[in-house]
C-alpha cells in the first residue's frame, strides 16, 4: 500500500494522519483497542439523523397540521440529542485518539488512554496520556513534538522515529516495545555524532586554506629578505 503524502502546511491533516497512525501501532503490539467512546458518538450521531428523516417524512405526507404536536417532541428530542453528542464529544472524549488495554507478562493487565490536540497555527502535536492498574493506581503524562518529526519534507508518514518517540516518552509502550524505545536514543546519539564529525570536517575546510596560506607566505618572506641583501 502506498504512503500517503499529506500537505505539510494543513495541520488538520496532519494531526488526522497521525491520530490515524497511532491506533495501528498500539495495536500492532497487542493492546486491545475499547470502541467504546466512538460507538456512543455514533449512536448519539445517527439516532438524531434517524429522527429528522422520520419527522420529514412523515410531515411529508400527512401535512403540517396532522403531525404538528409530534414534531415538537420530535424537534425538542433532536437537539436533545445533538446536545449529548457535542457534550460528549468535547467534555467525553477530549480528542481520544486510544483507549484500550494491555494485558502482557511484561506488564501486566494495564489500560491506556492517550488524546491528542494542535494548537490553531501551531505544527506541534500535544499528547496526553492516562495509564492505569488493577490496583486502581493512574498517572498522568503530558509531553509534545513537532510534526516534523516523523514527517519528510515531501509530506509523507515516516513511522519508526513516531513509534519511538512514543515508547520513549510513554512509559507503558517502553515496556512492551523495548526496540523503539533504545532507538530513540541511539537515533539521537548518532545525529550528534554525524553533527559533530560534519563539524569537524568543516573546520579542517576552514583551516587547511589557511595553513596552505602560512606555508607559502614563508619562502616570499626569505626571497624578500634575500633581495634585500643583493
Amino acid at each position: 500500500m502506498a504512503a500517503t503524502k499529506i500537505a505539510v502546511y494543513s495541520i488538520p491533516d496532519l494531526k488526522n494522519n497521525t491520530d490515524d497512525a497511532l491506533p495501528n501501532y498500539l495495536t500492532s503490539l497487542k493492546f486491545k483497542q475499547s470502541h467504546f467512546l466512538t460507538d456512543v458518538r455514533l449512536a448519539l450521531g445517527y439516532s438524531a439523523v434517524i429522527i429528522a428523516a422520520i419527522t420529514f417524512y412523515v410531515d411529508y405526507k400527512l401535512g403540517w397540521d396532522k403531525t404538528k404536536s409530534w414534531t415538537f417532541w420530535a424537534v425538542l428530542i433532536y437537539f436533545t440529542l445533538n446536545g449529548a453528542l457535542t457534550f460528549w464529544i468535547w467534555d467525553v472524549e477530549k480528542g481520544n485518539v486510544f483507549a484500550g488495554e494491555v494485558d502482557q507478562p511484561s506488564v501486566g493487565r494495564q489500560s491506556l488512554s492517550v488524546a491528542s490536540s494542535v494548537a490553531k497555527h501551531t505544527p506541534i502535536y500535544n499528547v496526553k496520556v492516562e495509564c492505569s492498574n488493577p490496583e486502581g493506581e493512574t498517572k498522568f503524562l503530558e509531553f509534545s513534538s513537532p510534526f516534523t518529526r516523523w514527517y519528510d519534507v515531501n509530506g509523507f508518514f515516516v513511522a519508526k522515529p513516531f513509534q519511538q518517540w512514543l515508547a520513549s516518552e510513554i512509559p507503558l509502550i517502553g515496556q512492551v516495545d523495548p526496540k523503539n524505545k533504545g532507538g530513540e536514543a541511539k537515533a539521537a546519539a548518532s545525529a550528534t555524532e554525524n553533527s559533530e564529525i560534519k563539524g569537524s570536517v568543516q573546520q579542517d575546510r576552514y583551516d587547511t586554506p589557511n595553513r596552505l596560506v602560512a606555508n607559502d607566505a614563508a619562502p616570499t618572506s626569505t626571497r624578500s629578505r634575500r633581495g634585500k641583501k643583493g
